[in-house]
């Protein structure tokens, strides 16, 4: 869960004084930290007319846990360690990587970093400045650091926990020492983080004296979810209901886009714009009972799933992921089936991993038929996840309803037409007035600027525009004065303007004061958005001199790099600055919070 911190009623300071605390206090290490406790506490015990003398404050070995998380996992293993360890009497710093003054990593004894990965081996959004460092050439020696590190990951992409590996090989190569070898967890990681978190105990109690409930002062650093969330959650979500499903490409478009409103009702259900609404779905009863045929089964099997009971096409269709294969799924029923095509890829890992994402796990079967148990299929297989899906609107605006932007995976393979997993289930198999299992997974790493009279950049082709649409709607209903510029992309102008007519208003109203679109398929050279980006690189310099906030959303392996690469060169251009000096620029904007991106 996201940390609350007490509603603004509670505190003894004004929520700017809290920010202005907050950031002076930025750069200070734990030690600082708690000369500085003994310091105000003399200031506020003094005798009149004395001059205050700092109290000694004794300096407990600490330390500190960093978390980089994508959709929340590793914030969620990290504050368990955190809890750990305070449990222990053991001193800890929990920081989040994108609030971490990466600077300071080399004054650091012993460092724990719980790290997710995304994309094609990338790093979470919120490590990425904190990754550059270290790996230029200014980081510093690290000899005198412990560290450890747990990875998080997923199977079905080809760079498994490469985050992480990226870290562990890293701080081993600038001297740190390993407390433990580093822990690869998959997308079933909960067992995994568990023995990782007790042995981490365990070690930092050797070399950390246990301290008195006193001097224990844990401290939680970095951007603090203030939302009065609801009970809600991943693993008890929301029972909602669908009440608008509407396609928003035109007939001839080659992509099938939904806006989706689902009716919170009387719940409570908070979220903010930048927060994604994570929805359970259920597989297609028809690819359920295709497998079922294909693998000589009944359906009506007794299997055993997450220590539970039930026949075979029931945890099929709510308890087991079908519509993504992975490279150690196709390895095992390999060994399973002795399939010549499937054994021969084992040894071609580029061809393992093509295969993995283009061939489903129906699919495989009916080319390579065998005889499975219903308890073997099962076990084969990975457990269902929920789909995030950056929210499409302000609760400012639409109170109890929250909306998302569905872009329907739809392909066809051996004649046969496939859907996408979740998409799939949105769009063809939920009906409207149907219920639907949601919760809000909160991301502080892509919020609003605090001061309305900020600029603001918005960059988000295609589904990505959907975080944007909530930003606007909440600056509308804020009346927030800053400037406002969406950079949108999509193929063709006539059929792929998403939300067309609302961002014509916002331009009319005066609310939008620039928009700049690119059809990468109405004319015979394709324009993308950093082609527009470019093309108004002098203005785009003069904003980000006036204090503009950069938020980019959409697809991380090629437009947001595309995109960085693009402002990184009207950074060095109008900046009159070389490329390295410009990425340093970046990702001070990045620690600053004005360049954020949320990338899948």
């Amino acid at each position: 869960m996201t940390t609350q911190a007490p509603p603004t009623s509670l505190l003894p300071l004004t929520p700017e004084q809290m920010g202005r605390l907050q950031s002076a206090i930025g750069d200070y290490s734990p030690t600082q930290m708690a000369w500085l406790s003994g310091y105000f506490w003399g200031r506020v015990n003094q005798q009149p007319g004395a001059v205050a003398a700092p109290a000694p404050a004794q300096t407990a070995a600490s330390v500190t846990l960093i978390s980089a998380s994508q959709t929340g996992n590793a914030r969620r293993v990290a504050e368990q360690l955190r809890d750990d360890l305070i449990a222990a009497k053991i001193n800890v710093n929990l920081v989040n990587a994108g609030d971490y003054k990466f600077k300071q990593i080399g004054q650091e004894k012993l460092l724990l970093i719980v790290v997710s990965t995304q994309g094609e081996g990338e790093q979470a959004e919120e490590a990425v400045a904190l990754h550059k460092f270290l790996q230029s050439k200014k980081a510093p020696n690290m000899k005198d650091t412990a560290f450890a590190v747990f990875a998080l990951g997923d199977t079905s992409y080809e760079f498994f926990c490469q985050a992480g590996k990226d870290f562990d090989t890293r701080l081993g190569e600038l001297g740190a020492e390993r407390l433990l070898d580093r822990v690869d967890a998959d997308v079933e990681y909960k067992e995994a983080a568990e023995n990782w978190r007790k042995r981490i105990v365990d070690v930092l109690k050797q070399r950390v004296p246990a301290d008195t409930a006193a001097q224990a002062a844990p401290t939680l650093a970095g951007s603090v979810n203030q939302v009065d969330s609801s009970p809600y959650t991943k693993e008890a979500p929301l029972t909602a209901t669908l009440s608008v499903n509407q396609k928003i490409t035109g007939r001839d478009s080659d992509k099938d886009v939904r806006h989706l409103e689902i009716d919170l009702g009387d719940s409570g259900l908070r979220y903010q714009p930048g927060d994604a609404l994570g929805i359970w779905f259920e597989n297609d009863p028809q690819l359920v009972q295709e497998i079922v045929e294909l693998l000589w089964l009944k359906g009506d099997e007794i299997v055993e799933v997450n220590d539970k009971k039930l026949p075979l096409s029931q945890a099929l269709q709510h308890h087991i992921e079908l519509t993504q294969n992975t490279t150690p799924i196709i390895e095992k029923y390999a060994a399973l089936c002795r399939d010549e095509h499937l054994t021969g890829l084992l040894a071609d890992k580029p061809a393992l991993q093509q295969y993995a994402q283009t061939v489903p796990f129906a699919d495989m079967v009916r080319r390579a038929p065998t005889e499975l148990d219903a308890q073997q299929l099962v076990d084969l297989l990975r457990p269902l996840t929920p789909r995030l899906y950056s929210i499409a609107s302000s609760q400012a605006e639409t109170e109890t309803e929250v909306h998302i932007t569905v872009g329907v995976v739809r392909y066809e393979i051996d004649g046969r037409s496939r859907s996408g997993g979740a998409s799939g289930f949105l769009a063809d198999r939920l009906e409207e007035d149907g219920e639907v299992k949601v919760f809000i997974e909160h991301n502080d790493n892509f919020r609003l600027p605090a001061d309305p009279e900020k600029p603001v950049i918005m960059i988000g082709p295609g589904t990505g525009i959907a975080p944007f649409r909530a930003f606007i709607q909440q600056r509308d209903n804020d009346g927030a004065t800053g400037k406002n510029w969406l950079f949108f992309g999509n193929p063709h102008f006539t059929d792929d303007f998403l939300y067309q007519v609302e961002w014509q208003r916002y331009v009319k109203d005066g609310l939008l004061t620039n928009i700049s679109l690119a059809w990468s398929r109405d004319q015979a050279e394709k324009v993308y958005v950093q082609d527009k980006l470019r093309e108004q690189g002098a203005e785009v310099w003069q904003w980000l001199q006036e204090g503009a906030h950069v938020y980019v959303c959409g697809d991380a392996n090629r437009m947001a790099k595309d995109v960085e690469q693009a402002l990184l060169e009207i950074i060095a251009q109008y900046g009159e600055m070389d490329l390295e000096t410009a990425d340093e620029y970046l990702s001070e904007l990045r620690l600053d919070r004005r360049y954020q991106r949320d990338v899948y």
